[in-house]
């Protein structure tokens, strides 16, 4: 199984100042203990179920960015991106651009949207569901023709573009690792299923049933359902012990994810990269 470290509570002991060489030394620790992917989340404020909303949270792009210049090998994406918060010109711009300058290691995470909260306070676009995953497959399909070397018009519902010209392409080929979060089975797993190399999908009960509809969904477009990365997340409490992180992984396995993104909680995140380097061959072994 391979391991992402996703940084969302960026509440850190020393306040604002501690905020960019805090994650600066997480990045090198984390890639130097062997975690291959390094992940934030796509929110101008803090979300509920980590913090209140008045807690520290840094723009994505930007911090990615940041994050590139202190890594080397891990891959780098937003878990995951609101559809209507950028335009998608602009995104796959901003995507393309994250990729060239960290060598070929940025990726797109991407969704439909949920925290009508903090898009209304902060004056952004937040159409009704219908619209927002409308919206979604319009995004994820001029990001495609845009990282492609089809600079052709683009014509949708909602997005019409006059030329997808993005200049310079991506490193990555074919293109920049495309993940689209949710685990919605009539929408967003067709969705994944159509376009996607990865899916994000909460573990629990209904995990392998999610995981099931995604392979159904792949059969009726024609697709290898192998060829899909099925990743989760997992919380990584203060106190964790090896064991605990163990069985979490070793469960996330059995219910067939390929992939999980630890999200540490509480003001130390060092402290679980320290447990994560302290078992980088068990892990591995998983």
């Amino acid at each position: 199984m391979e391991i992402g470290l996703h940084l969302a509570n960026l509440t850190f002991e020393g306040g604002t100042p501690a905020l960019a060489p805090t994650l600066a030394r997480v990045a090198r620790e984390a890639e130097a203990a062997g975690v291959a992917r390094l992940t934030v989340m796509d929110h101008l404020w803090q979300i509920r179920g980590v913090g209140p909303a008045e807690n520290a949270m840094l723009e994505a792009y930007t911090t990615l960015g940041f994050l590139a210049a202190h890594t080397e090998r891990m891959l780098l994406h937003c878990l995951v991106t609101g559809v209507t918060y950028r335009a998608p010109g602009l995104l796959a711009k901003q995507i393309a651009t994250l990729d060239v300058l960290s060598g070929g290691r940025a990726g797109l995470g991407i969704g439909a949207a949920w925290n009508e909260e903090e898009a209304t306070g902060l004056g952004l676009e937040f159409p009704p569901m219908k619209e927002r995953f409308e919206r979604l497959e319009e995004a994820v399909r001029i990001c495609l023709q845009m990282w492609s070397d089809d600079e052709s018009p683009f014509e949708g519902e909602h997005y019409r573009l006059g030329r997808t010209l993005s200049e310079p392409a991506p490193i990555s080929r074919p293109h920049p690792y495309l993940m689209i979060g949710g685990s919605g089975e009539r929408k967003t797993l067709r969705l994944v299923a159509q376009y996607a190399d990865a899916c994000n999908i909460f573990g629990g009960p209904d995990a392998g049933r999610k995981l099931e509809v995604l392979r159904g969904h792949c059969d009726d477009v024609g697709r290898d359902y192998d060829e899909i990365e099925k990743t989760t997340i997992g919380g990584l409490a203060p106190g964790t012990s090896p064991d605990e992180l163990l069985g979490l992984l070793r469960g996330a396995k059995e219910q067939g994810f390929t992939v999980m993104y630890l999200m540490p909680a509480g003001p130390r995140p060092l402290e679980a990269v320290e447990l994560l380097a302290s078992l980088r061959e068990e892990i591995a072994a998983i």
